[in-house]
């Protein structure tokens, strides 16, 4: 299980606890790898120096591994034992049972327009902000530079100039010229990445969805057509292929190019890759938007304490304390003073993130505000690398998956 970020993360634990007027019961997710950096050490710190300067406040906070923190909140929240707040993957069923507090009844009016307007939008169900983004990535396109060279080619700006490096790469008996990774792990996130380079997405802009758009249909027919019908995505199918195996053949050297977000730095440079990042192309220029994704905070309205709640929330959502967890964990600042802090920073940790950085602005999200996207995500990971099997039909599957989210759309009232 990983987050919507795609971070693996493992580990549990306890912060702060103790006798006070006010407890807050914090669950959060952790993004860290081993006992080292485990999200704990992050919170109890954060917990602790809040609680320096509001003795009349205890924050209680449990760490769980994303394999275990959504079923963990759900599990409370049915029992009628919801936690104050909860750093999780998803908030718009929570939204729409009516049990969180709206970001507008927490949160001071400098802290609400600090948010990043992609992230505050997606954090919206039926129009009204209830999920608080957390933490941010974007995708852009890695390649290998050594391979690049060897090929004589330079970085594609359009689709026709990515078919025609990944046909040289393959001259060059690349293993993998574009990594094409369709299949169940993560599948709705290279979709998203292409619909939207293709000049579309999953939904138009008043959040209906359009899967079998005819500008969709012709992004999977080129992708069937002039890259994995000419052999340029590799030996393993992409339905088959998924983004973890596509990130460690990029480790080991056997990829020339695919859409990744910043665990790949670290997970390349570990390896001696030399690889560099540039924009995702789109048809006949830059793609219109880039891929982004968040994870979520939420303040459950079961227990009160909303002036509480919406006290430590400032506090988390200060600069120093956004820029702290973003340093920590490669991720991109949710915040514009945050943003723009890295943006101008010429650490390198900070410098490695800045063409993420970049896109984050005019980036585009999930619909995570619909409580329908769950299971049209799931569909689209079981069913997508059906379009580009050479018996496959692009139209087919779409309208087949554009069915399947417009039921999902009105059983969920949504």
């Amino acid at each position: 299980m990983v987050s919507a970020l795609g971070m693996t993360a493992v580990l549990g634990g306890c912060g702060s606890t103790g006798s006070s007027d006010v407890t807050l019961r914090l669950v959060a997710a952790d993004y860290g790898d081993s006992a080292a950096n485990s999200s704990k050490k992050y919170w109890d710190g954060l917990a602790e120096d809040y609680e320096a300067q509001h003795p009349g406040v205890k924050v209680d906070v449990t760490v769980y591994s994303w394999n275990d923190v959504d079923r963990k909140v759900k599990e409370m929240v049915d029992a009628g034992h919801a936690p104050d707040l909860a750093q999780i993957g998803a908030y718009a069923d929570y939204a729409a049972a009516g049990k969180l507090y709206q970001a507008s009844d927490l949160l001071s009016i400098r802290t609400q327009a600090d948010f990043l307007g992609p992230l505050s939008d997606a954090g919206e169900w039926n129009h009204t902000q209830y999920g608080i983004p957390f933490a941010a990535s974007t995708r852009v396109l890695f390649y290998n530079k050594t391979l690049f060279a060897k090929a004589g080619i330079t970085p594609p700006t359009t689709w026709d100039e990515l078919a025609t490096d990944a046909a040289a790469l393959k001259a060059k008996g690349v293993k993998y010229p574009y990594a094409l990774p369709l299949g169940p792990e993560e599948a709705q996130a290279e979709t998203m990445q292409w619909l939207l380079s293709g000049g579309n997405g999953y939904t138009d802009d008043v959040g209906t969805y359009t899967l079998d758009s005819a500008q969709n249909v012709e992004t999977f027919t080129w992708l069937k057509d002039d890259l994995v019908g000419k052999g340029l995505t590799g030996p393993v199918a992409p339905g088959k292929l998924n983004r973890a195996d596509a990130f460690a053949a990029f480790a080991d050297g056997q990829v020339g190019m695919l859409n990744g977000h910043p665990t790949l730095i670290q997970q390349a440079t570990a390896k001696g890759v030399r690889f560099g990042m540039v924009p995702m192309p789109g048809r006949t220029g830059k793609a219109r938007a880039s891929m982004g994704v968040a994870d979520w905070m939420m303040a459950f309205k079961q227990n009160g304490h909303a002036e509480q709640i919406g006290d430590f929330l400032d506090f988390v959502y200060s600069e120093k304390n956004v820029l702290a967890f973003s340093r920590e964990y490669g991720l991109l600042p949710v915040t514009g003073s945050a943003s723009t802090a890295m943006s101008d920073s010429d650490a390198a940790k900070d410098k490695a993130l800045h063409p993420f950085l970049d896109q984050l602005p005019t980036s585009e999200l999930y619909p995570v505000g619909k409580t329908s996207w769950a299971s049209v995500s799931a569909a689209v990971k079981q069913n997508i690398g059906q379009a580009v099997t050479p018996a496959g039909s692009p139209a087919g599957v779409l309208t087949r998956l554009q069915a399947s989210a417009t039921a999902a759309d009105s059983s969920n009232a949504n």
